[in-house]
């Protein structure tokens, strides 16, 4: 046989996998019909295909023995308990050549004896096992390419196994029919073939091998650990309270029933039931009008294996028959009619919320970066029309204003000083202009500077009892608006009368103009009278000036 075992051993796993993904598939689809608990077989019977790579040498003759890709095993495990017993095993690798006269004429049948363990687990069981037996094996022989052709006969020798493998419980038959994944286990093999015979072409020597066994078949269980849950049984009745002379049902429900076993069913006590199946009908008896109720009290009795302890179970019912009532009396006067339902609650009044009205961006004027421009404009008049339309609510003018970067502190501070002065400017020309131009009241507007970062004022309308979060802001002084300058008014120019159209005299040479002499300095005016005293002026009031805004 040709020595391929890397190729083999990789077929070994691939059929390995295809059964796992199959396995996997099984226990989800059966995953919500297993038991909360295992349950252990006693016998464990297996089947199976084997494979052994083979590692060795007979000595001193050289020859190296091959793997063997066809074999069979078989093994019988009686477990003491849930976790240890005892296992004999069975391995054929025969080599495909009775007479040993062909090339890689190797072959083994062992048999092997000792303990195994298990640990068992929902749907899959793992198990390691060392055993000790005796292989009967032949060869290797050198092959066609020598001569003479030196052979190796069948000779008994010592044999040693270690390993361990999974198993899957299926559902099928009761879950006695499982699918071992796979076993892969180690042999130690020691053979002594005896003195060379030339006669006969045979090498003579002793080999001892190491081989590794894989193997994948199916699991026979048989038997449990544990005894079976005892029987239990339960009743229901179809009502528990009739009238008296109606038919009442009663059902028993059986479970952990013996599987093929078929239970015995039969009932007792009032109203002589009588059923042999777990289902009777009792008819209750009449009973006069305005009597007393009759209370019945039926058992019922099921077994699945004679009286054994465990094998059968008692329940019991009770319901009661209702004796008919006595006549009505008469009807009573009739109710007044009710009062008049309470009107319903007023719908709860929305709270008023404030409103985010349009944005005014000041990047159209780099030289006047304060200026109300006609774009400024068309926004105030949106936020004017807003105003008018809830005489009741407030203005809050957000001005804001992006600080040129600066190379040192100091330069940086003042220009974060300027950009809060000019965001500050924004916020009251946009104020200046809704009260003069636009006739809103002041006291409805209040100014604030932000912190954005940019060159956007914000307007927001506050109705009246609506909350305004001020906390990322700081307000301006109120600082009186003043009143709009009346436009001056100019006489209209007097029109000079209009000359009678005269026929254009022919161009002439233009003549030279002679220099302009400058015209002699005039002596100032003497006052009429003598000139009023100066007036002192008026002290200057010290400009008030604003911190900038906090970072």
């Amino acid at each position: 046989m040709s020595y391929r075992p890397f190729r083999n051993i990789g077929r070994f796993f691939l059929a390995a996998c295809a059964v796992s993904v199959l396995t996997a598939s099984l226990s989800a689809q059966t995953a919500s019909s297993a038991t909360s608990g295992t349950n252990p077989s006693r016998f464990d019977v297996f089947l199976g295909y084997s494979y052994m790579g083979a590692h060795g040498v007979v000595q001193p003759a050289g020859l190296k023995f091959d793997s063997v890709n066809e074999g069979v095993i078989g093994s019988g495990a009686y477990w003491f308990n849930k976790y240890v017993g005892a296992e004999g095993i069975f391995i054929g690798n025969p080599d495909g050549c009775p007479n040993g006269g062909c090339p890689g004429g190797d072959g083994f049948y062992s048999g092997y004896v000792g303990p195994i363990f298990r640990a068992p687990m929902q749907n899959f069981t793992m198990f390691a096992h060392g055993l000790v037996g005796g292989v009967h094996g032949q060869g290797p022989d050198c092959g066609d390419g020598c001569a003479p052709h030196e052979w190796e006969p069948w000779t008994w020798g010592v044999g040693l196994l270690v390993g361990g493998g999974m198993d899957y419980e299926t559902p099928w038959f009761h879950h006695h029919f499982g699918i071992r994944l796979f076993e892969a286990d180690y042999r130690y093999i020691h053979l002594d073939y005896g003195p060379a015979n030339p006669a006969i072409a045979v090498a003579g020597g002793r080999a001892n091998l190491g081989a590794s066994e894989l193997s994948s078949g199916i699991l026979f269980h048989i038997g449990s650990i544990l005894p079976p849950p005892p029987i239990a049984y339960s009743c229901s009745v179809s009502s528990s309270s009739v009238m008296a002379g109606e038919p009442v049902t009663i059902t028993g429900t059986a479970t952990n029933v013996l599987p093929k076993h078929t239970p015995e069913y039969s009932w007792s006590g009032d109203g002589s039931p009588k059923s042999s199946s777990n289902v009777v009908t009792i008819s209750t008896a009449a009973l006069p009008a305005g009597g007393s109720d009759a209370t019945y009290v039926v058992k019922g009795h099921v077994s699945d294996d004679g009286m054994k302890p465990g094998r059968f179970a008692d329940c019991s019912v009770t319901f009661t028959a209702k004796a008919p009532p006595p006549p009505p009396p008469p009807p009573p006067p009739p109710p007044p009619p009710p009062p008049p339902p309470p009107p319903p609650p007023p719908p709860p009044q929305k709270k008023p919320e404030a409103k985010a009205l349009c944005s005014i961006a000041f990047n159209n004027d780099p030289k006047r970066p304060t200026r109300v421009d006609n774009e400024a404009k068309a926004c105030l008049d949106d936020i004017t029309l807003n105003a008018q339309r809830d005489p009741g609510a407030k203005l809050a003018i957000v001005g804001n204003s992006a600080a040129k970067p600066a190379k040192t502190k100091a330069a940086q501070a003042y220009a974060d000083k300027a950009a809060w002065k000019a965001a500050s400017e924004r916020a009251y020309n946009e104020k200046v202009y809704l009260v003069q131009e636009k006739g809103i009241d002041a006291s409805r507007i209040t100014v604030y500077t932000g912190s954005t970062g940019t060159n956007v004022d914000n307007t927001t309308l506050i109705p009246a009892g609506a909350p305004f979060d001020t906390s990322s802001y700081k307000a301006l002084p109120d600082k009186p608006v003043p009143a709009k300058k009346a436009p001056v008014k100019h006489a209209p120019a007097k029109k000079a009368p209009a000359k009678p159209a005269t026929k254009p005299a022919p161009a002439k040479p233009a003549p030279k103009k002679a220099p302009v002499k400058p015209a002699p300095k005039k002596a100032p005016a003497k006052p009429a009278t003598k000139p009023a005293p100066k007036k002192k002026p008026a002290p200057k009031k010290p400009a008030t000036t604003t911190a900038p805004a906090t970072k």
